[in-house]
């Protein structure tokens, strides 16, 4: 069991022309670690895995256990080994974020941050699943929901990627949140403040896996795609 690996199974750029087939079961996904987020087959909801279990929640608000047989077109995974960094009370979210950059200095490198507080303003989304053919991500993207809460307790999950990377992943934060009680979360549009505990986890290696049984994936341009402008207006 590898702590300091971060495991990717597809980029986002391929999301941006429509290539949402499922590509990695939930099973599969699982052996590379027991935290994560993602989405399903045809921008099928959100994901957030904790503790080894992977919860859905889709474009109705639901929250869901997937089976292992579950697709993914795009996610992450690793093993847990977090470290506490600091506590925070009624921090903004650009106030968390970066005073987890100024106190871990890790701009140039991958990390994951959980933080397990009082929310208050949360607003998250959740995309409707689409059938094929499929359509672009600002077009499936337009299917969301916005679910809020005014204040929650939960767990916040999030992936940080150095600029660098900006289309294989996100270049900076990339969020979701499930509640205490698991019945609200999904991809974190933004909150108003958060009080609890702030830990970090630091990856030395990137494990990027690409769908190469795709022919869809093998075959794509992606040269003709505004890949930095479709995942800026989705994120």
């Amino acid at each position: 069991m590898n702590e300091t690996t971060l495991y990717q199974h597809g980029t986002l750029a391929l999301l941006v022309p429509g290539l949402l087939t499922g590509t990695l079961t939930m099973k599969e996904l699982l052996a590379h670690g027991d935290t994560g987020i993602g989405t399903g087959e045809g921008l099928d909801g959100e994901l957030i895995i904790l503790d080894g279990k992977p919860y859905q929640v889709n474009s109705r608000g639901e929250v869901n256990v997937v089976p292992d047989d579950f697709t993914l077109p795009f996610a992450n995974s690793h093993f847990a080994a977090y470290r506490p960094l600091m506590t925070v009370e009624n921090a903004t979210q650009e106030e968390l974020h970066d005073q987890v950059l100024g106190l871990t200095h890790d701009a140039n490198t991958f990390f994951s941050i959980l933080v397990k507080g009082t929310f208050t303003d949360v607003k998250t989304r959740a995309v409707a699943k689409s059938g094929r053919p499929f359509k672009s991500l600002a077009e499936t993207a337009k299917q969301q929901s916005v679910f809020d809460r005014q204040e929650v307790e939960g767990t916040l999950l999030g992936y940080y990627s150095p600029q660098l990377f900006n289309g294989a992943a996100v270049g900076g934060y990339h969020d979701h949140f499930l509640s205490a009680d698991h019945g609200f979360g999904g991809h974190l549009l933004g909150f108003g403040t958060v009080t609890g505990e702030v830990q970090v986890q630091t990856f030395s290696t990137l494990e990027q896996h690409l769908p190469v049984d795709d022919a869809a994936y093998r075959d794509h341009d992606f040269s003709q795609d505004d890949i930095a402008g479709a995942i800026n207006q989705a994120e």
